[in-house]
């Protein structure tokens, strides 16, 4: 079945344009020409600011020109991950869209859903002659996905609006007045390296198989982190055997449940039976940890041509350590609302980099500031003990639930009356941009709903087609509905 025929027909025309223009984070420059084209193509008032986020504007319909102005908020980057073998580059490469059954998905990358189908809602509202609505400002945002920026360096006056509408939540039937803030701790270490040793059989191991997903909407379930994986077994090496390092890497991004991650290693060819016992031992652990979420997890051990150089031993032992020691996962739950998390940290990364310096991310996240901020902490103080420099970086706020907020009710009252059930009214882990939205336009009353998504970050991001009809039907509903300006 064709993408633009699925219902409704102008979101999924829209989305499907939008598969077609690349758009990695902090590289939203053809993005951002096709939005241009489009406002101006439609004769429609835009402005763009620095940082490149972009204003559209749309007048009210007839009728409905003493409303409340409404902005309308979608982040205009996707997260790039793809499988191993996937021959895509995101910088140049279309999305290769597959609908299978009531789901669509990627062909082996990100989908970009998120949020390309809350600017592809946006860009229906912008060109459709037949929804009723008041005045609309339609935003859109740059590297949400990367660390906000976009949303960091938004200006007073550069929309109008008191009431914004966040597209970019993840649950039909779902209502979010409420988000975690979050932070990130980058650690250091700076290995010296010597030639490798003719003593020593190298070997190249790797975790895959792992689902992976998103650091806040997905923490609360358990999935495997392939860095914390690997660790276990290079820990395990380093406690039973003498042996080398000469590379480790893992995970991509800050806000993504690694994957996959590697290492190549050395030892005495007399211990290779002992290498290969310890990979067999975690390798049986692990599948049994995640046979319920992560069932196809696994761990391959081969030999390896001798690399050319080998870090030295003491940092060697404090990097395992450190990662071995680093917090994976949901640290707190909130006492506020039933079921949300509150606080998490993600092992997200280790990457060489600079000519042999190892680089480990990580990611807080917390509903509450304080402990957002002391779990950071924590974590750069593990890795300064183990004598790597380590920086906090990247602050940005959480979004505090309103649950008086006017619009909240419009969107509960109205799905009401379309559905003849109630909404769910939630905060989420993850972070959205309306807390740094509210810190500089701080008198908006805000909301966040979307369709299904799942597995997002990952190769296995899917949208439930349903879902968007629903949501769709929503979001005109609360449009008509926008109270009268005071």
């Amino acid at each position: 079945m064709d993408i633009t025929a699925l219902n409704p027909q102008i979101v999924w025309k829209y989305f499907h344009e939008i598969t077609q223009v690349p758009r990695p984070s902090k590289k939203e420059g053809k993005i951002l020409a096709y939005l241009l084209d489009f406002a101006k193509k439609h004769n429609l008032e835009y402005k763009q600011d620095e940082a490149g986020n972009l204003v559209i504007r749309k007048p009210a319909t007839p009728g409905y020109e003493n409303r409340e102005t409404v902005v309308l908020q979608s982040h205009v980057d996707m997260v790039c991950e793809k499988n191993a073998g996937t021959q895509h580059n995101f910088d140049t490469d279309p999305i290769r869209t597959i609908i299978d059954g009531e789901w669509m998905h990627a062909d082996g990358t990100t989908l970009g859903a998120d949020n390309g189908i809350g600017c592809a809602a946006e860009l229906a509202i912008l060109a459709s002659n037949d929804i009723e609505h008041g005045p609309i400002e339609c935003l859109f945002t740059v590297d949400e996905e990367t660390g906000m920026t976009g949303a960091m360096n938004l200006k007073p006056g550069f929309f109008d609006g008191k009431i914004l509408l966040n597209l970019d939540s993840e649950d039909e039937g779902e209502l979010f007045i409420g988000c975690a803030g979050g932070m990130g701790v980058i650690a250091m270490f700076e290995p010296k390296y010597t030639a490798a040793t003719t003593d020593y059989s190298f070997f190249h191991v790797k975790v895959f198989g792992l689902k992976g997903g998103h650091s806040g909407g997905d923490i609360h379930v358990g999935l495997g982190n392939a860095n914390k994986v690997l660790t276990r077994y290079l820990y395990a090496l380093e406690s039973n055997l003498d042996w080398a390092l000469a590379e480790i890497g893992g995970g991509n991004l800050h806000n993504a449940i690694p994957r996959e991650a590697h290492a190549t290693f050395g030892i005495k060819a007399a211990d290779k039976a002992k290498a290969e016992q310890l990979l067999a031992e975690l390798r049986a652990n692990v599948k049994d940890e995640l046979k319920r979420v992560d069932p196809n997890v696994d761990l391959i051990l081969e030999q390896v041509q001798a690399p050319q150089f080998i870090m030295d031993c003491e940092t060697k032992g404090r990097l395992v350590r450190a990662l071995y020691a680093c917090p994976h996962g949901v640290l707190g739950m909130s006492h506020e609302l039933e079921n949300l998390v509150e606080t998490s940290n993600n092992l997200a990364s280790i990457k060489t980099v600079d000519g042999g310096k190892i680089r480990v991310e990580t990611s807080q996240r917390s509903s509450t500031e304080s402990l957002r901020n002391s779990t950071a902490e924590m974590v750069r103080s593990v890795f300064e003990l183990a004598g790597a420099k380590a920086d906090i970086r990247d602050p940005y706020p959480g979004w505090k639930p309103n649950a008086d907020s006017a619009i909240l009710k419009v969107a509960a009252e109205t799905y009401r009356k379309l559905f003849g059930k109630e909404p769910a009214v939630k905060a989420i882990h993850a972070g959205l941009e309306c807390g740094l939205i509210l810190d500089v336009f701080p008198g908006l009353d805000m909301v966040s709903f979307g369709p299904t998504l799942r597995d997002v970050h990952s190769p296995a991001e899917r949208i439930e087609i349903k879902t968007v009809d629903l949501w769709w039907r929503h979001l005109l509903e609360v449009l008509k509905a926008i109270p009268v300006a005071k």
